[in-house]
């Protein structure tokens, strides 16, 4: 009996441990949301502790080329979107939902083609976010605290 409870377990931990890379593999796609909560928390007196690979989880999903730079009051990124997210508007769109998902505490108050605007907080100590195309097919994410 002890034998076959032993052999149950085995079989048991075999099966689980098989089952665990899976399960922790499910989904390894980058999200944005780690970065945008790290960078508007910067905001607005922080941003320049920031540093260049700070921003670059917001553009993983779509470019692998971002560009980013951290200043006293602003916060930018620059990216080429890959070719499968569709036009550079198909991809600001995108990058804007993100964003709207990410804070929900954001007041999204522009939105067009080539611009989306957000901003986080009181009059004085508002972040904003903007997102535009950037010429040539690019991105760029700017986010300064006023």
């Amino acid at each position: 009996m002890k034998t076959s409870q032993l052999l149950a377990t085995a079989l048991v931990c075999a099966s689980l441990g098989g089952l665990m890379p899976c399960a922790a593999n499910a989904d390894d796609s980058p999200s944005p949301c780690s970065s945008l909560k790290r960078i508007v928390a910067a905001a607005p007196g922080g941003l320049a502790s920031l540093s260049a690979d700070d921003g670059k989880g917001v553009a993983e999903p779509y470019g692998d080329d971002a560009q980013c730079a951290a200043a006293h009051s602003s916060y930018q990124c620059v990216w080429t979107p890959h070719r499968d997210t569709g036009t550079t508007a198909d991809a600001l769109q995108a990058v804007a939902a993100d964003i709207a998902s990410c804070l929900p505490d954001a007041t999204h108050d522009q939105n067009s083609p080539g611009r989306q605007h957000f901003y986080v907080g009181a009059p004085g100590k508002r972040t904003e976010i903007t997102l535009t195309s950037a010429g040539s097919g690019k991105l760029r994410l700017s986010v300064s605290g006023k």
